[in-house]
């Protein structure tokens, strides 16, 4: 019988080191947010889609056009998957703050994914091979990580890396290595990435996001960073080396509880990335805010230019209240948490 109703939820995510290296073939740490998206896919008599509260109806190719809206991530996964005549009401919302760093975006492409891969599976007529193979990339984490990140890439035009997708997926504390991963490659043809779980390790995650309330799209800010790798530029080319480095080695420090060491390495993350020119005033602002405040470091948590920033403090709580002058700022606190799962 046909499933009429299949949900799913993803997390946000924080980068605490390493960031934007895994669009180089480096390595990042990463934690998921407590804050997630959620997408339901249930039987329709059109294509419907209900984000925010606002909906919209296709019936013709051009009802599915990108404009650089909402509704634009969810065009993209119906075109990968040739979709667009299917009979479905695609409902997404949000715990997660919009175009915040979190991998907000992802999240939902994450969570639509895996809905879409189910629903094919279970009511699209075909062979029974095809079908199958919705059923391997739903179950097999890192497939489902890097067919997402290939929609984004490719159908949603956005420049990202690795860590989004993974992290959306696999969810918790992660150290990721991308090695290889760096040049864009088929999707067939895309060596895995390498994904360890550190939070049975680190009971307590000392650390507060602070969104500075300015919502950007991540894919602008990495764009220029990203072609000036691709012509050579040494200061590009031998930052995002340093920046893997620095995550293999931070991951030394967080396994052994060194928070100075840590703080060391988030500092020099930072520092790396705003000679990139992707940090912003307000950024710089509330870096400077926490580490008055007592922060042992701070950094952007995703791609800058606004966003969200992560800051290392002893006593996270503390820190926060550091923060009830910035008015258009809300403080979360990460923690690891589940990646992709299948809600009832």
């Amino acid at each position: 019988m046909p499933v009429t109703r299949i949900a799913y939820s993803a997390p946000g995510r924080c980068g605490i080191v390493g960031n934007p290296s895994d669009m180089y073939g480096g390595a990042v740490i990463s934690c998921s947010t407590r804050e997630r998206a959620t997408v339901t896919v249930e039987d329709s008599d059109v294509m419907e889609i209900v984000i925010g509260g606002e909906t919209r109806v296709c019936r013709k190719p051009e009802d599915f056009r990108q404009d650089g809206g909402m509704f634009d991530a969810v065009f993209a996964a119906i075109e990968y998957f040739e979709l667009e005549d299917a009979r479905i009401r695609i409902t997404a919302s949000s715990e997660i703050p919009v175009r915040a760093g979190l991998s907000g975006s992802t999240a939902v492409m994450t969570a639509l994914v895996a809905a879409l891969l189910e629903w094919m599976s279970r009511n699209m007529p075909g062979p029974e091979d095809r079908k199958r193979r919705y059923d391997a990339v739903l179950r097999n984490r890192y497939l489902l990580a890097e067919t997402v990140r290939h929609i984004e890439l490719y159908f949603l035009k956005i420049i990202c890396g690795y860590q989004d997708a993974y992290m959306c997926t696999f969810g918790s504390f992660r150290f990721m290595d991308f090695h290889d991963k760096q040049h864009y490659l088929a999707l067939d043809r895309e060596p895995l990435g390498t994904v360890e779980d550190l939070a049975d390790d680190i009971p307590d995650l000392p650390f507060v996001l602070v969104h500075t309330g300015i919502q950007r799209v991540s894919g602008t800010v990495h764009k220029p960073v990203r072609d000036r790798w691709m012509e050579g530029d040494p200061a590009v080319t031998t930052g995002v080396l340093r920046l893997g480095h620095i995550a293999r080695m931070a991951k030394k420090a967080l396994l052994l509880g060194d928070w100075e060491l840590l703080g060391e390495a988030m500092t020099e993350n930072h520092e790396i990335v705003r000679s990139f020119g992707s940090s912003s005033e307000v950024n710089e602002q509330i870096i400077r805010t926490a580490l008055e405040a007592g922060a042992v470091a701070a950094k952007l948590a995703g791609a800058g230019k606004g966003g969200t920033i992560i800051a290392l403090h002893p006593e996270p709580q503390q820190l926060a209240e550091a923060f009830s002058e910035f008015t258009s700022s809300r403080v979360l606190y990460p923690a690891p948490g589940p990646g992709l799962r299948r809600e009832q």
